[in-house]
C-alpha cells in the first residue's frame, strides 16, 4: 500500500527505512548467539591486555594495553546487559562458544613475544570481531533489535581505534624478516577462526587437525614489572618527591617538576593493579570493570607526567622513574594486601596535603598544564576512593579497620635499598640537580641554590613521609 509519514518526516525515528523494517532479520535466539560470541571475545581480550601489561617492557604498549583493557571490558559489559534483556536468565555467559575460539584466545595469550601478541590481537582477533559486528548490523532488523545495533555501533568506534593503533605498532616494531617468520603462525590463527565458523559462528565450519602451538602449555602470569631501555635506573630511589613537594620553603615552580615526576612514576600503579585484577578470582563482574577503569586512569596520569616534561622541553629519560613500588608489592604481598595498600594511599591523597594541595601548587606555579593535570588527577582520585569503598572497605567491619590494615600491609613491604646498591642495580643517584638546572635554562632563570641542593631520598622515608621498612 502507498504510505507516507506526516509531511514526509523520517519514519521509525530515523532508525531505518520502512522496507528495511519489514525484512525478517535475526531471531532472538540467533541474535543472542552472536552477541555471546562478541562478549566472549571482548572479555578475553580484556583479560589478555591485563595479563600481559605488567611484563611488557615498552612503555607505549603498557599505556595502549591499559586503555584497550578498559575499552574491552566496557563493551563486554554492554553486551552482558543486552543479553540479559533477551529472555536469557541464566545468561550462560561463561560457556565457551566453540573450542577453537577458546584455543584462538589461548594461543594469543601464550605468545612468548610481543610481536606475535600484537599480530594476534590487532591483525587477527580484532579485525574478525569488527567483521562480526558489522555483519550483525547488516543482518538484524534495525527496528526490533535497535538496542543490539546501538551496542555494536559504539563498539565499532573503539575497535577501529584499537586496530589503527595496533597496525601502527606492528608497522614500527616488526621488521620484514620477522613478519615473514610469523606469517605461518598468523595463518594458523585464521585456521582456528575458520574452524569455529568465524568469530560470529555464521560461516561454514572448516575443521582442522593442527596441533596446539603456544596453547600446549597453560599460560604463566608474570607479575614482575619490566621496562624498556629508556628507563635507565629503575631501582633508583634517590629523590624523594613528596618531601620536596610538601616543604613550604620551596617555591611552586620547581614543585611542578616533582609533580610531573610523580605522575610519570604512576606507571607502576597499572603494573600493580593488573596483578590484582588477574590474580583475584570469583568477584562480581563490576569489580573487574571498576578496577580496570581505575587502572586506565592511573595510566592516563603517567602520560600527564610525560606530556608535562615534553611541554617544558625536558627529556623525561633524565628523570629516574623507578618500578620499586610495583615490584615490591607484586612480589611480597597477596592481591588483597596490595589493594589494601592502594586504598590506604588513596585515603592519604584526600587530605589537605593530598590532591587539593597538588592542584593548588599547579595553579600557583603559573604552569597551565600543571594546574589542569592536577585538577583532573584530583577528580580521578575521588572516584578511586569510591571504588575502594565499594570493593575493598566492605570486606572489613569498619572503614577505620580497612585503613589500618592497608597501613600494616605497606609497613611490611621491604625495599632493598642497600641490597640493590650492593648488587650494582643502582647507586640511587640524585638526578634532581641535572633536571632542575635544565628546567631553569628553559625558564630563563638562574637555579635557586637551596632548591638545587635538594638531596632527600626514599631510603628511610616513604611517600607519605612515614618511616619505611628497608631490607639490608
Amino acid at each position: 500500500m502507498h504510505y507516507e509519514t506526516y509531511k514526509n518526516l523520517p519514519p521509525l525515528a530515523g532508525l531505518c527505512r520502512l522496507d528495511e523494517a519489514m525484512l525478517p532479520g535475526l531471531s532472538v535466539e540467533s541474535c543472542v548467539a552472536r552477541l555471546k560470541r562478541f562478549y566472549f571475545v571482548f572479555k578475553n581480550l580484556h583479560q589478555m591486555f591485563i595479563a600481559r601489561m605488567t611484563a611488557e617492557p615498552i612503555y607505549e604498549l603498557k599505556m595502549g594495553f591499559s586503555l584497550h583493557s578498559h575499552y574491552c571490558i566496557e563493551h563486554a559489559s554492554s553486551l552482558r546487559k543486552r543479553v540479559g534483556e533477551m529472555r536469557e536468565p541464566p545468561l550462560g555467559l561463561d560457556k565457551i562458544p566453540h573450542p577453537d575460539l577458546q584455543r584462538l584466545i589461548d594461543e594469543v595469550m601464550g605468545t612468548p613475544t610481543t610481536e606475535e601478541l600484537l599480530l594476534g590481537i590487532y591483525e587477527v582477533i580484532l579485525p574478525a570481531l569488527k567483521a562480526g559486528l558489522i555483519g550483525h548490523i547488516r543482518d538484524t532488523n534495525h527496528l526490533v533489535d535497535q538496542p543490539s545495533v546501538r551496542v555494536c555501533k559504539f563498539a565499532l568506534l573503539e575497535i577501529d581505534e584499537m586496530i589503527n593503533y595496533g597496525s601502527e605498532c606492528v608497522t614500527q616494531l616488526l621488521l620484514p624478516d620477522r613478519r615473514t617468520e610469523t606469517s605461518g603462525w598468523v595463518d594458523y590463527l585464521h585456521c582456528l577462526l575458520a574452524s569455529a565458523g568465524g568469530l560470529d559462528g555464521e560461516s561454514e565450519s572448516k575443521p582442522h587437525n593442527l596441533a596446539p602451538c603456544y596453547s600446549a602449555k597453560p599460560f604463566q602470569y608474570d607479575s614482575r614489572p619490566q621496562r624498556d631501555e629508556r628507563f635507565q635506573d629503575p631501582y633508583n630511589m634517590g629523590v624523594n618527591a613528596e618531601a620536596f613537594l610538601y616543604n613550604e620553603e620551596f617555591p611552586p615552580e620547581p614543585k611542578t617538576l616533582m609533580m610531573f615526576y610523580k605522575r610519570l612514576r604512576e606507571i607502576d600503579v597499572p603494573e600493580m593493579m593488573a596483578s590484582i585484577i588477574h590474580e583475584t578470582k570469583d568477584k562480581p563482574w563490576d569489580y573487574y570493570r571498576d578496577l580496570t577503569r581505575q587502572l586506565w586512569d592511573e595510566a592516563r596520569h603517567a602520560m600527564m607526567g610525560e606530556v608535562g616534561f615534553i611541554n617544558l622541553g625536558l627529556d623525561w629519560r633524565k628523570v629516574m622513574v623507578n618500578f620499586t613500588w610495583s615490584f615490591a608489592l607484586n612480589s611480597q604481598l597477596k592481591p588483597i594486601e596490595r589493594h589494601a595498600v592502594l586504598y590506604f594511599i588513596e585515603q592519604g591523597l584526600m587530605s589537605k596535603t593530598g590532591k587539593r594541595f597538588e592542584w593548588e601548587v599547579g595553579l600557583a606555579s603559573k604552569n597551565p598544564l600543571a594546574g589542569l593535570f592536577q585538577d583532573y588527577d584530583w577528580a580521578d582520585e575521588v572516584l578511586h576512593a569510591k571504588i575502594g569503598r565499594d570493593w575493598y572497605v566492605k570486606q572489613f567491619s569498619t572503614p577505620t579497620e580497612a585503613v589500618e590494615y592497608g597501613d600494616l600491609c605497606w609497613s611490611r613491604v621491604l625495599l632493598g635499598w642497600e641490597s640493590w646498591r650492593e648488587e650494582g642495580l643502582t647507586t640511587h643517584r640524585n638526578w634532581w640537580p641535572e633536571v632542575y638546572t635544565a628546567a631553569c635554562k628553559q625558564w630563563g632563570i638562574a637555579p635557586d641554590p637551596k632548591v638545587l641542593n635538594y638531596n632527600t631520598t626514599y631510603q628511610t622515608i616513604r611517600a607519605d613521609l612515614r618511616n619505611i621498612s628497608v631490607s639490608a
